[in-house]
């Protein structure tokens, strides 16, 4: 039966979720206050990290954690100001720091990343977006022996989900990528991978399938959502009311809000990533990698090579930090000591984090109204199952996925 559905948020839930819901036959219209993926969707590192299934709360991460956020030179920085509001996320986020919940993290993480290449190729087979979509292996880029065995514990974890690195060493590792520097004498690959070879014409042309199939996109903040007897009837934009049967909310770390006016309180806070994207590099990686001492990806992509990651605490109301950037430009110039550019451009923006590391996929309460955010760093990985699963749900389908983990009414 056809709906009249809204999706809230053109990063890559929402544009998969609404092209997916136009597929079943719906009548949808996508809103987003920006464009498609202007977001995190835009400035992400660009692979599609099936390999990603171990969450950032793992066993002690409270000592390293606090070693890192007073360590200018390490992956994690804090705003101090904002930290007071953190306290209430940061007791729930260490409490799922155990081997248990890890495995119970790692379990729900597994099964809506494991196919992501596959699920990005069925989304976008035969439009303008596949072009965009790149099979690819991936590395773990080491300083030395010692450092890739200090990561036991997850490589565990992963070894235990089917993911086993091929290990090569000294020569080996220029001659792998010869775009490394001496720095990296140690790099773990996995085989059969994929990244995304410009995630802002992705996400662009990905809205413009979801108009070639007959969906819409329009521009307009969403301020409210009307409810008639608990259920939605539709929402409150700057351009208007807009009714509906139903809705997906995929805005994000925008969505917090939103579930507020649901009347549920969302322990959502803000990761602020960072890239630099470095425009017609001297050289290119043959393959995307990971730089394990600094916690930076990096990925070849069509318009040059971009270096994104690291975390920082901080909300959402201040402008970029220094530090992060700073971090991963060392990073750079000390494992590619020959790369040169003719310029480099600087973003942040926000991951939507939850203290168990795993997402909101499902109807809120009785509303009409599905949950699909919540994605932390594996966002662009997850999103065209993410968006399959809530099309799925709203068509009458049942996915063949144990959808608990992703509860969206497990924080009320």
């Amino acid at each position: 039966m056809s709906s009249k559905i809204i999706v809230i948020g053109a990063g890559i839930c929402g544009l998969s979720a609404a092209i997916w819901l136009r597929r079943a036959g719906h009548d949808v219209t996508l809103l987003d206050k920006d464009g498609p993926g202007a977001g995190a969707s835009f400035g992400n590192a660009g692979l599609l990290a099936q390999w990603a299934i171990v969450p950032g709360n793992t066993p002690g991460v409270l000592s390293t954690g606090l070693k890192y956020a007073l360590n200018p030179y390490k992956p994690l920085f804090v705003q101090w100001s904002y930290f007071p509001r953190l306290i209430p996320w940061l007791i729930k986020f260490a409490a799922n720091a155990n081997d248990r919940d890890t495995r119970r993290m790692v379990a729900g993480i597994t099964a809506i990343v494991s196919d992501s290449l596959d699920q990005h190729l069925a989304l976008t087979r035969g439009t303008r977006a596949e072009k965009w979509v790149a099979s690819s292996d991936f590395s773990y880029a080491y300083e030395s022996r010692a450092e890739f065995e200090a990561d036991a514990y997850g490589w565990a974890l992963k070894r235990e989900a089917g993911y086993v690195p091929e290990l090569l060493e000294g020569g080996a590792v220029q001659e792998a990528e010869p775009m490394l520097g001496p720095a990296i004498q140690c790099l773990a690959t996995l085989k059969g991978h994929g990244h995304i070879l410009n995630p802002g014409a992705y996400m662009a042309d990905l809205a413009a399938v979801l108009e070639d199939e007959g969906g819409h996109f329009v521009q307009a903040e969403v301020r409210d959502i009307t409810l008639s007897d608990g259920h939605i009837s539709g929402v409150e934009t700057d351009r208007g009311q807009m009714p509906c049967d139903s809705a997906v909310l995929a805005a994000g770390i925008w969505s917090k809000p939103l579930m507020q006016k649901l009347g549920l309180k969302v322990p959502l806070e803000a990761e602020r990533g960072y890239h630099l994207h470095f425009n017609k590099p001297s050289q290119m990686p043959r393959n995307p990698m990971i730089i394990a001492s600094s916690k930076f990806a990096v990925n070849p992509m069509a318009h040059g090579l971009r270096c994104a990651g690291t975390v920082e605490l901080g909300g959402i109301t201040k402008g970029p930090s220094r530090a992060p950037l700073d971090l991963i430009r060392r990073g750079t110039a000390r494992v590619f000591p020959d790369l040169t550019y003719k310029g480099v451009e600087e973003w942040m923006g926000f991951r939507p984090s939850t203290p168990d590391s795993l997402p909101l996929i499902g109807e809120i309460g009785r509303t009409g109204v599905h949950a699909a955010f919540g994605h932390q760093h594996i966002g662009l990985t997850a999103g065209p199952k993410t968006g399959r699963i809530v099309a799925d749900l709203l068509s009458g389908k049942r996915p063949n996925i144990d959808l608990a983990p992703y509860d969206a009414n497990r924080f009320s």
